[in-house]
């Protein structure tokens, strides 16, 4: 039987009441389930398991919308400490979807520029400028040549091509680029994925949403970042690195599993495959991962470029006319070397978020300029037909959760669930009673993303409001949603 490695720093959930009951019940159906029932340990063991990992400082830290996930839960938050030769690095802590990640576009348009026939129009034009569901190319070439220079240089690429506007880059988190890259540590079969599928949106929980803004909690923050006004229109834009971001963390795991052997690393999950940082095994993957996300930011640009197009196609106007400007992206799965200070010292830490979301509070000298009074916007994607958030990073969530919050709503109900308890003719219906105008690749998956497969994001993001770990800004309302 395999020892278990025991706890070095605690394990913290931030929840409310409502929320801690469906932690609990996950952990108590997962219990009844018995061997086979559920492919992930719950959530709560999950933070527990990460708590014993070598070289974590601080806590095991999860988010409101925590949920069970592949090693990591969903809503994981870990730093551990690069001065420690047995600190670990682990693709668990980062998920498949490497720099899965939101943006958000805002527009000179109101609400009363998109009445239904327009958003109907919208809805078509972008269903038919960017390429969505699970498998399908994208539009936008791309050679290999190309494919090594996005994974060094990120939104540089873009912006030389033509795809994003010089701006974009100083309102990227990382400027949209992330110097530890190396796309030598990125495998051929991983590239060949990624080749064709710049400029997709991909499936499951991925979209290009309208919003409308509908409340605004903090005027000075949502004026200075352009959102200011009640019913002002904006899109928000969630997906990642695809199929080559999943390439690389799948390689990582296999490479990984030959070093825990090498080095004696005992793990309570072997889910949690990790390396030393400083190995050899560590270093590739920090590399490779960095293209990855690299990757992610330069798709992200490339369907925000497809949006400018079809707006520019529905209204008949320039997008520069349109204001169609980016006011923050935001990635939350990713590992990124920070510094923090822990019992009174700084330390230069790998913080790994997984479903969470960095949010540096202001007058850090990572956010940019324009933003540096209020805060890192944080962007919190609600579920199919409800609200998302944007917020800003506060100094108690850098000195309590390594600079983090939420990232979205986190599921109540695992994806076999909610096909099993809902109908996908029932969901569309009600989203077209809504006013919302919808586009999906896949309408039987619609029920694995619909409202009631997930907690209220209401709930998690007035629990982050209460813990001030972050602080809303402003609220926005779908009208029209994108969907593989």
């Amino acid at each position: 039987m395999r020892q278990r490695s025991h706890p070095k720093v605690p394990a913290e959930i931030i929840v409310n009441d409502g929320l801690e009951k469906l932690l609990l019940q996950e952990f108590h159906d997962s219990c009844c389930a018995g061997e086979g029932g559920n492919s992930f340990i719950p959530a709560l063991r999950q933070a527990a398991n990460v708590a014993a990992l070598p070289g974590i400082v601080g806590a095991s830290l999860a988010m409101p919308d925590v949920h069970s996930g592949y090693g990591f839960c969903i809503g994981n938050v870990a730093a551990f400490d690069m001065n420690d030769p047995n600190a670990v690095i682990s693709p668990g802590g980062v998920g498949f979807d490497i720099n899965c990640g939101v943006r958000l576009i805002r527009t000179n348009l109101t609400e009363k520029d998109v009445d239904f026939e327009t958003r109907e129009k919208l809805a078509d034009a972008l269903a038919n400028h960017i390429p969505v569901g699970v498998g399908v190319d994208g539009v936008i070439p791309c050679t290999e040549e190309d494919l090594d220079d996005i994974l060094m240089n990120g939104v540089d690429w873009a912006i030389r091509q033509g795809y994003a506007w010089e701006e974009d880059k100083e309102h990227c988190e990382e400027n949209g680029r992330m110097d530890t890259a190396d796309s030598n540590c990125v495998s051929k079969k991983a590239k060949r994925r990624g080749l064709k599928q710049l400029g997709t949106l991909g499936g499951g929980n991925h979209y290009a949403e309208i919003q409308v803004v509908e409340e605004i909690y903090h005027p000075q923050a949502a004026e200075t970042m352009g959102i200011g006004k009640v019913g002002q229109v904006c899109i928000m834009i969630h997906t990642g690195s695809r199929g080559l971001g999943h390439q690389v963390a799948t390689d990582a795991l296999t490479v990984m599993e030959k070093a825990m052997a090498r080095d004696h690393i005992s793990l309570n999950d072997l889910q949690l495959s990790c390396a030393r940082i400083q190995s050899r095994e560590g270093k590739e993957y920090l590399a490779g991962m960095s293209a990855a996300a690299n990757f992610a930011w330069v798709n992200r640009s490339c369907i925000t470029y497809l949006t400018r197009k079809a707006f520019k196609e529905v209204f008949h106007r320039e997008p520069d006319d349109m204001s169609m400007h980016l006011v923050y992206d935001v990635c939350h799965n990713i590992a990124k070397v920070e510094k923090h200070v822990i019992d009174g010292e700084e330390k230069t830490l790998l913080v790994h978020r997984k479903g969470s979301t960095r949010a540096f509070p202001p007058h850090h000298p990572n956010i940019p300029k324009d933003y540096q009074s209020i805060g890192q916007p944080v962007l919190i994607g609600g579920t199919m037909g409800t609200c998302s958030y944007v917020l800003v990073g506060t100094p108690k969530g850098m000195s309590e959760t390594f600079g983090s919050t939420c990232h979205g709503a986190g599921r109540a109900l695992s994806r076999n669930q909610s096909r099993k308890r809902l109908d996908h003719e029932e969901v569309l219906e009600q989203l077209r009673k809504d006013g919302i105008a919808i586009r999906v690749a896949s309408p039987k998956l619609v029920t694995e993303e619909a409202p009631e497969s997930y907690k209220n994001v209401c709930d998690v993001i007035e629990t982050c409001q209460e813990a001030g770990i972050s602080e809303k800004v402003v609220k926005l309302r779908p009208i029209a949603v994108i969907k593989g």
